[in-house]
């Protein structure tokens, strides 16, 4: 994966820098995964809900925070776990621009994935700037697994 400022441990999942497309957002997405089983003991409802709910943030990085260029840029995954607080939370973010859905030309089978988030998170906020954007997901209530987080 090509990307700077990678650390995985414990309690930080961080990848940045990563080009925004779909084979880069699946990649980032099944680490994710990987990261979340190894050191959470979340039943596997719980996982493949908390993997939905990146998944949809990261797919909407890649599928519309560039569209208006003629290439992608770069979206971020950070993941903190809040051990005292029992508190997961993951943001995703780009530094592109959001997208205004289009009544006319709205297809009936898109526009789901914030919805999706918001119904699979404890919290989800999306603040949208100038700047980029920025997905905040968190869960509460989120063990470790015995002894992989201190």
């Amino acid at each position: 994966m090509e990307a700077s400022g990678q650390r995985d441990s414990r309690t930080r999942f961080a990848q940045t820098s990563v080009l925004a497309d779909a084979a880069r957002a699946a990649q980032l997405r099944q680490e994710f995964a990987v990261w979340l089983k190894r050191y959470f003991a979340l039943d596997p409802m719980k996982v493949s809900d908390v993997v939905l709910a990146v998944n949809e943030a990261l797919a909407n990085a890649a599928e519309f925070a560039y569209s208006n260029r003629d290439r992608p840029g770069t979206m971020q995954l950070l993941a903190d776990y809040d051990s005292d607080a029992a508190v997961l939370k993951v943001t995703v973010s780009d530094e592109g621009a959001w997208r205004i859905a289009d009544g006319e030309n709205k297809k009936i089978s898109r526009g789901r994935g914030i919805p999706l988030m918001q119904a699979l998170a404890d919290r989800a906020t999306i603040d949208s700037t100038a700047a980029g954007t920025r997905v905040c997901l968190e869960w509460n209530h989120v063990d470790a697994v015995q002894g992989a987080v201190t």
